[in-house]
C-alpha cells in the first residue's frame, strides 16, 4: 500500500507543538500516577518525554487533582522540560476549571468528553462553561468522544429513528453515526462559544479497528480540524499493539490523522514507556517519521539453535533505547541508523551488509565466529557468547555512531 499525500488540516498549537496543518504526526501518550500526588505524576511526565512523547496527558478528575496541576507543571519546567501537558476532563470539568483557575492557566490543553459532560441543558451550559475558560486562556480543546461514553439521550434518539424508519442500519452502524454527529456538533457548539478553528482537535475513539476506520474517514469527509487517532482500550502487549497498527495503519497511510496515541494497558509495575515506543514504531514502520535507529533481526528457525542472536538483538534494542536521550542530543541524525543482528549464514551477512552496521552470528553447524558489517565492507569478527559479544558489538556500535555522526553535532 503507497502512503497517500497528508490531509491538510487547521493548524493548532498546542504549547510549543504545532498539530495538524502539514506538521508531522504528533506522539500523545498519557500518564497512570494518582495526579493528586504532583511528584510521582511530574516525574512520569518527565519520563514519557524522555521516551519521546510530544504532547503527555493527565487525568484531572478531583479539586486535589485541579489544585496539584501547577505544582505538576513546575516541575516539569523546573526540570527543564517544555513538553504540553494537557488536562483530562470528565463529568466535572466545568467546576474544577472554574473554581481552579490556576489548573486552567497552567494547561497547555483541555480534553472535553461531550458524552459525560452533562445532561439535557446541563450539558450544553456545562460543554459552554469550559469552552469559555478555554477561550478566555487562550487555550485549544480536544473534543473527544469515546464509544463507551457516547451521550446515551443521542443513541436512544438515533436507535429510535433507525427502527421506526426502517431505515436497516445494524447497532454498530448507528452507534458510529452517533459518535460522529457528536463530534461535529459539539465542535459547532465551541465555535459558538467564541472558540476559534485554530483551537479544537477532534477524535472519535473506539476500541474495535474496523470501526475506528469507517469513522475517521467520515470524520476526514466532514471537517478539516485535526484528528486525534487511536483505539480507547487497545489492550496489552502484542494484542494492543496489533490492533492499534491494523486500525491507525490503515487511517495514517491513507493521509488521515494528525496526533496518535498507542493506549497500551501495562503489566503491573510495567513501563508506560512503552506506549511512546509503539507510537514511534508505527510512524516509522509507514516511512511518517524517523525517531530511533532501526534494528532488523531474524525470527529465528532450525538453523538459529541457539538463542544468543536472540538476546543480542533484545539487548541492542535496549541499549539504543537508552542511549537515545544522549544520541539525539549530541549527534544529529543517528535516528537514521540501521542496525542488524542476524542469527545465520542464510540471509545474515546479505542483511548485515544491507545495515549502516551489522553481525551475522553463527547458525546450527557454522563456525563460530560473527562478522560484523559497517557501510556494506566487513570490518570485524568477533567470537564469545553471551555478554561478552554483546559488549564487543555495543563499543562497535559506539564507535559507528560517534564516527559517523559526531561531525554534525
Amino acid at each position: 500500500m503507497s502512503i497517500a499525500k497528508r490531509r491538510r488540516t487547521i493548524p493548532v498549537m498546542v504549547g510549543n507543538v504545532r498539530v495538524g496543518g502539514g506538521a508531522p504526526v504528533v506522539i500523545q501518550s498519557m500518564t497512570n500516577t494518582d495526579t493528586e500526588d504532583p511528584q510521582a505524576t511530574a516525574a512520569q511526565i518527565l519520563q514519557l518525554a524522555e521516551a519521546g512523547s510530544e504532547l503527555v496527558r493527565i487525568t484531572v478528575n478531583t479539586p486535589r487533582a485541579a489544585e496539584s496541576v501547577g505544582e505538576i507543571v513546575r516541575r516539569v519546567r523546573d526540570a527543564g522540560c517544555t513538553v504540553p501537558i494537557i488536562g483530562d476532563f470528565h463529568y466535572n470539568g466545568h467546576r474544577l476549571l472554574g473554581k481552579c483557575p490556576a489548573c486552567a492557566e497552567s494547561l497547555d490543553k483541555y480534553r472535553i468528553n461531550p458524552g459525560n459532560v452533562g445532561k439535557g441543558r446541563k450539558r450544553d451550559e456545562q460543554f459552554a462553561t469550559i469552552c469559555a475558560i478555554a477561550r478566555d486562556h487562550g487555550k485549544p480543546v480536544r473534543i473527544g468522544v469515546n464509544m463507551g461514553s457516547l451521550d446515551p439521550e443521542l443513541v436512544m434518539t438515533r436507535m429510535a429513528a433507525n427502527r421506526d424508519r426502517r431505515l436497516g442500519k445494524s447497532p454498530e452502524e448507528v452507534m458510529n453515526e452517533c459518535m460522529v454527529v457528536s463530534a461535529l456538533e459539539s465542535t459547532r457548539q465551541a465555535l459558538a462559544c467564541g472558540l476559534k478553528p485554530e483551537q479544537i482537535i477532534i477524535s472519535c475513539k473506539t476500541s474495535v479497528p474496523r470501526h475506528l476506520i469507517a469513522l475517521y474517514r467520515e470524520l476526514a469527509e466532514q471537517t478539516n480540524q485535526p484528528l486525534h487517532l487511536g483505539l480507547t482500550e487497545a489492550g496489552m502487549g502484542m494484542k494492543g499493539q496489533v490492533w492499534s497498527a491494523a486500525g491507525m495503519g490503515v487511517l495514517l497511510a491513507e493521509g488521515i490523522g494528525d496526533t496518535i496515541r498507542v493506549s497500551l494497558t501495562p503489566e503491573p509495575g510495567g513501563n508506560r514507556c512503552e506506549e511512546v515506543y509503539a507510537s514511534q514504531e508505527l510512524l516509522q514502520a509507514l516511512g511518517l517519521r524517523q525517531f530511533a535507529p532501526s534494528v532488523t533481526a531474524c525470527p529465528g528457525c532450525g538453523r538459529t539453535t541457539s538463542a544468543t542472536f536472540q538476546k543480542l538483538a533484545r539487548e541492542t534494542q535496549a541499549y539504543i533505547r537508552e542511549r537515545m536521550p544522549v544520541w539525539r542530543r549530541a549527534y544529529p541524525g543517528v535516528e537514521n541508523l540501521t542496525v542488524a543482528v542476524m542469527g545465520c549464514i542464510v540471509n545474515g551477512p546479505g542483511e548485515s551488509r544491507a545495515a549502516d552496521i551489522g553481525i551475522s552470528l553463527p547458525g546450527n553447524g557454522e563456525e563460530p565466529v560473527c562478522p560484523v558489517f559497517t557501510d556494506g565492507e566487513k570490518r570485524a569478527s568477533l567470537t564469545g557468547t553471551g555478554e561478552t559479544l554483546s559488549l564487543q558489538f555495543r563499543d562497535l556500535l559506539e564507535k559507528y555512531v560517534r564516527d559517523r555522526y559526531a561531525t554534525k553535532a
